[in-house]
């Protein structure tokens, strides 16, 4: 039997990967640069949150097996990886 928490990642990387395959369709329909961009801008916002919300979901998980101070440095990691991405 799969875990709750491994099927609810599982579901929500197919549901991120779904909107991917969506909008590059979308891309190829409109055939316009312009609009490619405000739809791969809008994608930019969806990476991000599914990663934080699967780190959360996987970190809830597993909170009786991990410690505190690695749950703290994972969710730095990601803290970290974020800003580096918005910076110049």
């Amino acid at each position: 039997m799969i875990e709750t928490s491994l099927l609810m990642i599982i579901l929500l990387r197919i549901f991120s990967g779904s909107i991917d395959i969506t909008a590059a369709f979308f891309m190829y329909k409109f055939n316009d640069l312009e609009k490619a961009f405000y739809i791969n801008t809008l994608l930019a916002l969806v990476g991000p949150t599914v990663l934080i919300i699967t780190t959360g979901i996987a970190l809830f998980g597993l909170t009786e097996k991990i410690s505190l101070t690695r749950m703290v440095c994972l969710f730095s990691g990601i803290v970290l990886i974020l800003i580096s991405l918005k910076s110049e």
